[in-house]
């Protein structure tokens, strides 16, 4: 038997636009609210926590001992869990930059922001937070230069990356 044997066609009536308009179908019109739900998982749920303590934290794998900022709950290397939480400091090296003149919208900026990979200190060699530079020119950003977080005030913390206003050069 053919595939084209097997399908029922169901005769009808196309609708036009002017049958519409003059309402001579039932018409029910419904908006649909989608509620979404997520969880930011068990690593990066404790990494945000310790951020509203003013602390960074990473997790070691087990198996290369490499210590992962931001945390992930497996080692990408070795594809094994990774068990061992250690706090590290919130200072760090410039990894890689970049200064941009041009807002997220397109628009032209009057004052340049600072974009950076920093390595955190404490973390294994290439483990970096993308985040802002400031308190800086951006002709003086040197790749290797180190700097610390800047926090925002503890009441105004919330448990998000930007509870770190942005990196300077260390004092």
């Amino acid at each position: 038997m053919r595939l084209s044997s097997k399908i029922r066609a169901y005769p009808g009536t196309e609708l036009s636009l002017s049958d519409i308009e003059a309402e001579r179908f039932l018409v029910m019109r419904y908006e649909t609210v989608l509620r979404y739900s997520w969880t930011s998982g068990v690593a990066i749920s404790r990494f945000l926590d310790g951020l509203s303590e003013g602390e960074i934290w990473g997790l070691k794998c087990a198996k290369c001992r490499r210590i992962l900022v931001p945390p992930r709950a497996y080692c990408e290397e070795d594809f094994v869990p990774t068990d061992e939480w250690v706090r590290v400091k919130d200072t760090g090296v410039v990894n890689t930059f970049s200064v941009s003149y041009v807002n997220n919208d397109a628009s032209r900026r009057k004052r340049p922001i600072i974009v950076a990979v920093v390595d955190i200190d404490g973390a294994s060699q290439g483990m970096g937070i993308l985040h802002l530079l400031d308190e800086i020119e951006p002709r003086r950003v040197e790749i290797g230069m180190k700097v610390e977080a800047v926090w925002k005030p503890k009441a105004k913390r919330e448990g998000a990356i930007t509870d770190i206003r942005y990196f300077r050069p260390r004092r």
